[in-house]
Protein backbone atom coordinates (compact mmCIF):
# COMPACT_ATOMS: atom_id res chain seq x y z
CA UNK A 1 0.00 0.00 0.00
CA UNK A 2 3.16 2.32 0.33
CA UNK A 3 3.36 3.25 -3.40
CA UNK A 4 3.90 6.07 -5.63
CA UNK A 5 0.13 6.94 -5.70
CA UNK A 6 0.21 8.41 -2.24
CA UNK A 7 2.67 11.30 -3.62
CA UNK A 8 0.48 13.41 -0.92
CA UNK A 9 2.68 11.63 1.71
CA UNK A 10 5.90 13.09 0.56
CA UNK A 11 7.88 15.99 2.60
CA UNK A 12 6.77 18.69 0.10
CA UNK A 13 2.49 17.96 0.56
CA UNK A 14 0.81 20.92 1.89
CA UNK A 15 -1.19 21.75 4.95
CA UNK A 16 -4.06 23.68 5.76
CA UNK A 17 -3.23 26.94 8.01
CA UNK A 18 -6.00 28.56 10.61
CA UNK A 19 -6.46 31.68 12.29
CA UNK A 20 -6.52 31.84 16.50
CA UNK A 21 -10.58 31.11 15.56
CA UNK A 22 -10.04 27.70 13.80
CA UNK A 23 -10.72 29.36 10.39
CA UNK A 24 -8.91 28.29 6.85
CA UNK A 25 -6.61 31.21 6.04
CA UNK A 26 -4.85 29.49 3.47
CA UNK A 27 -2.46 27.02 2.59
CA UNK A 28 2.00 26.53 3.35
CA UNK A 29 4.34 23.10 2.21
CA UNK A 30 4.60 21.25 5.41
CA UNK A 31 8.21 21.53 5.23
CA UNK A 32 8.10 25.45 5.81
CA UNK A 33 5.70 25.17 8.69
CA UNK A 34 6.91 23.12 11.16
CA UNK A 35 9.62 25.43 13.02
CA UNK A 36 10.61 27.03 15.63
CA UNK A 37 7.40 29.39 15.02
CA UNK A 38 4.69 27.00 13.89
CA UNK A 39 1.92 28.74 12.15
CA UNK A 40 -1.63 27.45 13.48
CA UNK A 41 -2.66 24.35 10.94
CA UNK A 42 -5.14 21.58 10.72
CA UNK A 43 -3.75 18.07 11.58
CA UNK A 44 -5.93 15.44 13.05
CA UNK A 45 -5.37 12.16 15.37
CA UNK A 46 -6.58 8.53 15.17
CA UNK A 47 -6.79 5.85 17.43
CA UNK A 48 -7.39 2.19 15.59
CA UNK A 49 -9.39 -0.27 17.33
CA UNK A 50 -9.21 -4.25 16.78
CA UNK A 51 -12.00 -6.56 17.08
CA UNK A 52 -11.13 -7.69 20.36
CA UNK A 53 -11.42 -4.25 21.62
CA UNK A 54 -7.66 -3.45 21.88
CA UNK A 55 -6.33 0.05 20.60
CA UNK A 56 -2.96 0.30 18.05
CA UNK A 57 -0.13 2.04 19.61
CA UNK A 58 2.59 3.22 17.71
CA UNK A 59 6.24 3.88 17.79
CA UNK A 60 7.05 6.93 15.86
CA UNK A 61 10.21 6.05 13.19
CA UNK A 62 13.76 7.64 14.23
CA UNK A 63 13.99 9.22 11.22
CA UNK A 64 10.69 11.43 12.07
CA UNK A 65 11.52 15.01 11.92
CA UNK A 66 10.02 15.71 15.58
CA UNK A 67 9.15 13.02 18.10
CA UNK A 68 11.58 10.03 16.87
CA UNK A 69 11.09 7.14 18.59
CA UNK A 70 8.34 8.05 21.02
CA UNK A 71 5.14 5.55 21.35
CA UNK A 72 1.84 7.74 20.24
CA UNK A 73 -1.37 7.09 18.53
CA UNK A 74 -2.46 4.40 16.11
CA UNK A 75 -1.43 7.41 13.56
CA UNK A 76 -1.68 11.28 12.64
CA UNK A 77 -1.47 13.27 9.85
CA UNK A 78 -2.46 16.29 7.71
CA UNK A 79 -5.41 16.69 5.18
CA UNK A 80 -4.38 18.39 1.69
CA UNK A 81 -5.83 21.40 0.79
CA UNK A 82 -9.78 20.90 0.00
CA UNK A 83 -8.88 17.37 1.14
CA UNK A 84 -12.14 15.65 3.60
CA UNK A 85 -10.67 15.10 7.24
CA UNK A 86 -12.40 11.46 6.97
CA UNK A 87 -10.63 11.48 3.42
CA UNK A 88 -7.32 12.26 5.09
CA UNK A 89 -7.74 9.73 7.85
CA UNK A 90 -8.31 6.97 5.67
CA UNK A 91 -5.44 7.72 3.22
CA UNK A 92 -2.98 8.23 6.56
CA UNK A 93 -4.31 4.43 7.65
CA UNK A 94 -2.85 3.77 4.38
CA UNK A 95 0.37 4.85 4.17
CA UNK A 96 1.57 4.67 7.77
CA UNK A 97 -0.16 1.34 8.43
CA UNK A 98 -1.44 -0.49 5.06
CA UNK A 99 -4.32 -0.12 7.11
CA UNK A 100 -7.86 -0.30 6.40
CA UNK A 101 -10.32 1.30 8.42
CA UNK A 102 -13.73 1.35 8.95
CA UNK A 103 -16.63 3.10 10.97
CA UNK A 104 -14.58 6.34 11.60
CA UNK A 105 -15.71 8.45 14.77
CA UNK A 106 -15.14 11.88 15.67
CA UNK A 107 -14.22 12.00 19.12
CA UNK A 108 -13.13 15.13 19.72
CA UNK A 109 -13.72 17.69 17.22
CA UNK A 110 -11.98 20.75 19.07
CA UNK A 111 -8.75 19.38 20.19
CA UNK A 112 -6.09 21.80 19.80
CA UNK A 113 -2.17 21.74 21.33
CA UNK A 114 1.10 23.59 21.12
CA UNK A 115 4.15 21.53 21.77
CA UNK A 116 7.71 21.71 21.70
CA UNK A 117 10.28 18.95 20.40
CA UNK A 118 13.36 18.39 21.89
CA UNK A 119 14.59 19.89 18.87
CA UNK A 120 13.36 22.81 19.24
CA UNK A 121 10.30 22.26 16.55
CA UNK A 122 7.15 23.57 17.78
CA UNK A 123 3.89 21.66 16.64
CA UNK A 124 0.70 24.06 17.18
CA UNK A 125 -2.43 22.22 15.46
CA UNK A 126 -6.15 22.27 15.94
CA UNK A 127 -5.87 18.23 15.76
CA UNK A 128 -9.76 16.89 15.75
CA UNK A 129 -9.28 13.22 17.32
CA UNK A 130 -10.81 10.19 15.87
CA UNK A 131 -11.57 5.79 16.50
CA UNK A 132 -12.03 3.51 14.02
CA UNK A 133 -12.06 -0.12 13.76
CA UNK A 134 -9.28 -2.04 12.10
CA UNK A 135 -10.09 -4.17 8.89
CA UNK A 136 -7.50 -6.83 8.73
CA UNK A 137 -3.59 -6.69 10.20
CA UNK A 138 -1.45 -3.10 9.93
CA UNK A 139 1.70 -3.31 7.72
CA UNK A 140 3.64 -0.55 9.15
CA UNK A 141 5.96 1.64 6.83
CA UNK A 142 9.24 1.83 8.51
CA UNK A 143 9.31 5.19 7.53
CA UNK A 144 6.35 6.06 9.63
CA UNK A 145 6.89 3.54 12.71
CA UNK A 146 9.12 1.58 13.86
CA UNK A 147 6.59 -0.55 15.84
CA UNK A 148 3.54 -1.19 17.18
CA UNK A 149 1.56 -3.51 19.33
CA UNK A 150 -2.33 -3.67 20.37
CA UNK A 151 -2.84 -2.93 23.56
CA UNK A 152 -6.16 -2.88 26.18
CA UNK A 153 -7.35 0.90 26.11
CA UNK A 154 -7.10 1.35 30.55
CA UNK A 155 -4.10 -0.11 30.66
CA UNK A 156 -2.75 2.04 27.81
CA UNK A 157 -4.42 5.47 29.64
CA UNK A 158 -2.92 4.48 32.79
CA UNK A 159 0.43 3.94 31.59
CA UNK A 160 0.12 7.15 29.60
CA UNK A 161 -1.06 9.17 32.74
CA UNK A 162 1.64 7.38 34.72
CA UNK A 163 4.86 8.12 32.58
CA UNK A 164 3.85 11.00 30.18
CA UNK A 165 7.45 11.01 29.51
CA UNK A 166 7.34 7.73 26.84
CA UNK A 167 4.30 9.21 24.76
CA UNK A 168 3.99 12.12 22.37
CA UNK A 169 2.66 15.51 24.19
CA UNK A 170 -0.68 15.14 22.00
CA UNK A 171 -1.58 11.82 23.08
CA UNK A 172 -1.05 12.80 27.08
CA UNK A 173 -3.42 15.30 26.85
CA UNK A 174 -5.76 13.44 24.59
CA UNK A 175 -5.87 10.54 27.33
CA UNK A 176 -7.07 13.17 29.30
CA UNK A 177 -10.56 14.08 27.37
CA UNK A 178 -11.07 10.67 25.82
CA UNK A 179 -14.34 9.02 27.03
CA UNK A 180 -13.28 5.52 25.81
CA UNK A 181 -10.31 5.25 27.70
CA UNK A 182 -12.28 6.05 30.94
CA UNK A 183 -11.81 9.74 30.91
Amino acid sequence: MHTAENTMDRVDDWVVLLDEDGLEIGTAPKSSVHGADTSLHLAFSCYVFNERGEVLLTRRALGKKTWPGVWTNSFCGHPAPAETLTDAVHRRAGFELGLQIENIELALPLFRYRATDSSGIVENEVCPVYLARAVGDPTANPDEVMEFTWTDPEVLRRSVLASPFAFSPWMVLQMRELETFGA
